[in-house]
């Protein structure tokens, strides 16, 4: 699959990345926020995304406009390199333990966006990251990719262990999601015949 590759300029934040989806898990990183980095990083390796990102915000406020716009550049790009989504199984899934926590992770690549989890969380923050940028991570990422993402959680515990179950799940179901499904003769797994956003 190509490389996208995407520059995303604003007040609050200034973004630049290359994303090549069925890569070999290769990463640089920096968002100038440890945790999302970890976190970005653990979808790549369990995703096999091949991921160069570098993003500067306004981090002297708080971590929320740098964590949102990296997540709308990433579903822009994703967006892109889905291209017209011909030929993909579409649909992902995986059931992920990460110790004491298990997630369900269930996706759909079939251009309506929407996101949805129920997580809950027994703490605010991880180190100095606040555990409700997750949700709007991926809420951000989902309504620019055209992509349909659902977290349920399982089983809870430690917020690190937890919110990595679903960066790692979101990777692994991705990819299953990007597997081809050669029944299809390169066309669309819809009965529209299309994967569009908006249809």
């Amino acid at each position: 699959m190509v490389v996208v590759k995407k520059k995303r300029t604003t007040l609050e934040t200034d973004i630049e990345a290359d994303l090549k989806l069925k890569g070999a898990g290769k990463y640089q990183i920096d968002t100038g926020i440890g945790f999302l980095d970890h976190m970005l990083q653990l979808w790549c390796k369990h995703g096999f995304f091949d991921l160069q990102l570098k993003a500067q915000g306004d981090l002297e406020i708080d971590a929320h406009h740098t964590t949102e716009d990296t997540g709308l550049l990433l579903g822009q790009m994703l967006n892109e390199a889905l291209d017209e989504r011909k030929g993909i199984c579409r649909y992902g899934q995986v059931i992920l333990p990460m110790d004491e926590t298990l997630v369900l992770t269930a996706l759909d690549l079939g251009g309506r966006p929407y996101y949805n989890d129920n997580l809950k969380f027994d703490v605010n923050r991880v180190g100095d990251f606040p555990v409700t940028l997750v949700g709007e991570f991926f809420r951000a990422l989902t309504n620019q990719a055209d992509i349909n993402l659902h977290f349920k959680m399982l089983s809870g515990g430690n917020a690190h262990h937890l919110i990595e179950a679903c960066f790692k799940g979101f990777g692994r179901a991705f990819d299953k999601a990007l597997e081809r499904e050669k029944r299809l003769d390169d066309s669309p797994l819809s009965t529209k015949g299309q994967l569009k956003e908006g249809e």
